[in-house]
């Protein structure tokens, strides 16, 4: 499901406790080795942090960026590998959880098959596309191709309506281009071209292994190319992305209609199994537009070209090793910088992790999620609950009335941690060993798609999870006003039983803070208790923290990221918020536990202020391509690790006493320049 505007917080680096299982030695606390010394704390602190940790993890062909979180999800890779492989050598009952996890991870590993099969899985599909007569044919293949995991033109979702949060409406929203994001259509830098002149090589190299001539070839490029380049140009910005208000439209099906009136929106949505939908929230109003104009005007074979590769390219990494390799070509040496594809055991897991999520979830949390585990957790929250009470609470700059709605949201935040509490059922998914892998692939997207369409017009349940156990990732969702923190990252080295409080509220206890902010960042904030997008703030206080805000904004853009590139403070401005709230939350909460204590004493020379600053810059300990760096800086909400460490801690203060950051250090602000939000 695709749910691009609820706003979840994508954070590769969090959280919980040893697991009884884990037989690995568990390093305690600050391990000096991961340092650099003889670097200068006040003048690269990431460098004096991490430095020894990126000299030991030189980066693989195979990674683009590899960082601590990395190293954790290479290990719940590891995990749910066993646990798949042990239940494909047991004898499945046919229709059995066990049956479909195994055959489809079987399905994804055997490549002499897939090899043997070439394009002949997906030829089918593309006869019937190439038979299309007329352009009213377009409304029911799309509404098959939508049900099939394809999403030409735009996206749409079932989800909570924004403004009545208890309800899950429809959602459409802009798309249609496949690199990704619209700038690499629209700049003409030297980078761009290169990018463009690249993904038209893999469109061509796609298309001739799917059996097309060369001149079919240049007309689907060219095609191609105009009808992406046209829906990038109009499509929203991603700044313009990150403003719910700005991307929330709810208008009735005949307002649709004539928006965007070559699609016949009423039979698609009755094909999908929407009959009832009256309204619904248009995203972004001039991109569905164009889809329009794109149908009337284009020729009927160049959006045949164009539906055609969509399928072709989505189909790209279930066939054989030509098409998959023609596709990491670009995806992964060109837009990344990588060397290698991933092992294809790893890729299998994905699939069948995304396929089988919870099935997969519920037998790795019976292995190695012991619920004392869930406990600590819920602990540890609590005690940043009520640091951010605290914080909020001493504000100068905000008044009375919008803090106590603050305090009313803070204390309503559903909190979920390791697994849900109710499975999904998979009883209706079908998996094959006789099918082809791509045939598999089709039915699991048949599957999830009639799930979602399920939850039109249904009350929202907000015990559903967004992420499954073993993923190691963590979230805030301002439309159920949720933080959860999957199994799969509450381990080891991001929360370590054995190490002292100080390094586990410098880790984990900043990304709880950090989960927490995002209730009331730039986005975030506009979200009151309920999930409902309403402004709950007095102009006031909003024109305060907007001003505040700016200051985060302004000091981002300044950064440099790789020769003449800065980084993005607008694109990147809720994550530094949560960072920096994260930290001062964080930093508090651990103060709480010292009252009417005597000082911890130092460990291996470091004081417990120290040990707090250092657990949380090895949260982003990382190597990372040039490449890399310009890909996410082009598309992440996040900024890079290095400057979620050398960013956010110059406008901490207690980071300053920690380390003795006088004037003369280069990561110096002076106390004026520091942010203050939260």
């Amino acid at each position: 499901m695709k749910k691009n505007f609820i706003y979840l917080t994508v954070v590769f680096t969090m959280i919980l406790s040893a697991c009884s299982e884990n037989k690995q030695q568990v390093v305690k606390g600050i391990d000096p080795a991961n340092m650099d010394t003889t670097a200068i704390a006040g003048n690269d602190f990431y460098q004096y942090a991490t430095g020894g940790w990126q000299v030991m993890h030189p980066l693989k062909p195979e990674h683009a960026r590899f960082g601590a979180f990395d190293e954790l999800r290479e290990k719940s890779h590891e995990q749910v590998r066993g646990l798949v492989e042990e239940l494909g050598k047991k004898m499945n009952k046919q229709g059995s959880l066990g049956q479909k996890i195994g055959d489809l991870y079987a399905s994804a590993l055997d490549s002499a098959r897939l090899n043997s099969e070439g394009a002949t899985p997906i030829l089918p599909y593309l006869k019937k596309l190439n038979a299309i007569a007329d352009k009213t044919e377009i409304t029911n293949t799309l509404a098959q191709m939508f049900r099939d995991g394809t999403s030409p033109f735009f996206g749409h979702f079932v989800y909570a309506d924004d403004k009545n949060s208890s309800i899950n409406i429809l959602h459409i929203n802009q798309g249609g281009y496949r690199m990704g994001d619209r700038d690499y259509y629209l700049l003409d830098d030297e980078t761009s071209l290169n990018i463009r002149t690249k993904y038209v090589e893999l469109i061509e190299k796609l298309f001739a292994l799917a059996g097309y001539n060369p001149e079919e070839i240049q007309k689907a490029s060219d095609a191609i190319m105009k009808i992406e380049t046209q829906l990038a140009q109009i499509a929203f910005p991603r700044e313009a992305l990150r403003d719910p208000m700005a991307n929330y439209h709810k208008i009735s099906l005949d307002e649709l209609i004539t928006l965007s009136p070559a699609i016949e929106w009423k039979a698609l949505f009755n094909t999908i199994g929407l009959k009832d939908i009256n309204e619904l929230n248009v995203g972004q109003l001039q991109p569905i537009a164009e889809v329009s104009k794109i149908i009337q005007e284009y020729p009927i074979e160049d959006i045949k070209y164009y539906l055609c590769w969509n399928v072709i390219s989505n189909a790209s990494s279930f066939l054989s090793d030509d098409f998959s390799d023609a596709s990491f070509e670009f995806y992964g040496k060109t837009l990344s910088g990588k060397e290698e594809q991933r092992e294809r055991w790893k890729r299998a897991i994905d699939i069948v992790d995304a396929c089988l999520g919870e099935a997969v979830g519920q037998i790795y949390v019976e292995k190695y999620f012991p619920p004392s585990s869930k406990e600590k957790m819920l602990d540890l929250v609590k005690n940043l609950q009520i640091a951010l009470g605290e914080r909020i609470n001493m504000l100068e700059w905000m008044s009375g009335e919008t803090k106590q709605k603050a305090q009313e949201k803070l204390s309503t935040f559903h909190v979920k941690i390791g697994y849900p509490d109710k499975w999904r059922d998979y009883s209706g998914l079908t998996i094959n060993k006789e099918n082809s892998y791509w045939d598999n692939i089709i039915s699991s997207n048949n599957f999830d798609y009639d799930y979602m369409i399920s939850k039109f017009n249904q009350p929202v349940d907000k015990n559903e999870w967004l992420m499954t156990p073993q993923t190691v990732n963590a979230y805030y969702n301002p439309v159920t006003n949720e933080i959860c923190f999957p199994a799969a990252i509450l381990q080891p080295p991001f929360f370590n039983i054995n190490a002292d409080d100080a390094v586990n509220y410098g880790a984990i206890g900043v990304v709880i803070g950090h989960e927490m902010t995002h209730g009331f960042d730039d986005q975030g904030r506009q979200f009151d208790k309920n999930g409902n997008l309403t402004d709950w703030w007095t102009p006031e206080d909003a024109e305060q923290f907007k001003e505040r805000a700016q200051v985060l904004v302004d000091y981002f853009d300044n950064i440099v990221v790789l020769d003449t590139v800065h980084a993005n403070g607008r694109y990147t401005l809720g994550e530094n918020i949560a960072d920096q709230g994260g930290l001062q939350v964080s930093w508090q909460a651990y103060q709480n536990t010292l009252k009417a204590k005597n000082a911890p004493d130092p460990i291996d020379g470091y004081t417990d202020a120290q040990r707090f600053f250092l657990a949380y810059a090895t949260v982003w300990a990382g190597n990372i391509r040039d490449a890399e760096i310009l890909r996410l800086t082009k598309m992440d909400t996040h900024a890079l690790g290095k400057w979620r460490v050398n960013g956010a801690l110059p406008q901490i203060d207690a980071w300053y006493d920690a380390f003795n950051v006088k004037p003369e250090n280069t990561l110096y602000l002076s106390k004026e320049k520091r942010v203050a939000i939260w």
